[in-house]
């Protein structure tokens, strides 16, 4: 089994050189000490992904995303502990109780080309999911962004451990995501249900349409930013609203947002 722990000074330089509020170096450090203590051998890495991993951490708007990786699934008193851990983070920390994002999953499920047909073990806003949710067709964009950007905070480089996938197959399952996830979520009209929703909706669109193009792991605001260059009014103000939004604010732009679905799907299409 690969080393599932790096000396303590390799960990902490990789959080210091992040470019996040000390909140946020304090929760990770805080993860990277506890995670070993409560997976014992059965962890083999915690790493970082998303916006912390693009160098585009936006305090007012970015959640701390992760995946821990595992020799097998964790036991009924192992996610106890997690579930102490971060509900101990959330008190020390409340303005991120409900912004860390994490799965765990085991090895065996890296090499699934299609997304694993069982559960994980999910944390979101505060606790684990339950019943434990399967990831969707976004399964390979996260494997692709992992092993393109991911950070090792325990255990071994990225590339070591992350199967490397084609950027094909990445479009194609953004497509499928597109087609199959989201768009059908339009049928309800009070979807999206939020402001944070709104946001969120808008930049993954954008995300979408550059990965269709371009290869490589963009940031949402290199994405965004694309397509407001590319495609310009109406969409423009819809996500400058939505690179602007922060936690606690509304948006007010459901429909624009339902739009540009629909206008995402038909430029995927053409």
């Amino acid at each position: 089994m690969a080393d599932a722990a790096p000396a303590p000074d390799t960990t902490r330089a990789a959080i210091e050189t992040l470019a996040a509020p000390p909140e946020v170096r304090a929760i990770l450090a805080t993860l990277a000490d506890r995670l070993p203590e409560i997976l014992g051998a059965d962890l083999i890495g915690f790493y970082l992904t998303g916006s912390l991993t693009y160098g585009d951490f936006d305090d007012g708007s970015s959640d701390i995303d992760y995946l821990v990786v595992l020799e097998r699934e964790i036991d009924a008193s192992q996610r106890e502990a997690l579930e102490r851990l971060h509900a101990d983070v959330g008190t020390r920390y409340p303005e991120w109780r409900e912004r860390i994002e994490g799965s765990y999953v085991t090895r065996d499920m890296l090499t699934h080309e299609l997304p694993p047909p069982r559960g994980r073990p999910y944390m979101n806003q505060g606790a684990f999911w339950d019943p434990d949710p399967p990831y969707g067709n976004e399964w390979l964009v996260n494997l692709y962004a992992l092993r393109q950007c991911g950070i090792a905070l325990v255990g071994p480089p990225p590339d070591e451990l992350f199967p490397l996938v084609d950027i094909r197959d990445v479009r194609e399952a953004s497509r499928r995501d597109l087609l199959e996830e989201w768009l059908p979520q339009l049928d309800d009209p009070a979807f999206p249900p939020d402001a944070h929703h709104e946001a969120y909706v808008t930049l993954t669109m954008c995300r979408i349409l550059h990965r269709a193009r371009y290869d490589g792991v963009a940031s949402k605001r290199v994405a965004s930013a694309w397509v407001e260059e590319r495609y310009g009014e109406p969409w423009r103000t819809l996500i400058a609203r939505a690179e602007r939004w922060r936690h606690g604010e509304e948006m007010g732009m459901r429909d624009e947002v339902r739009d540009f679905v629909r206008f995402v799907a038909r430029e995927l299409e053409a």
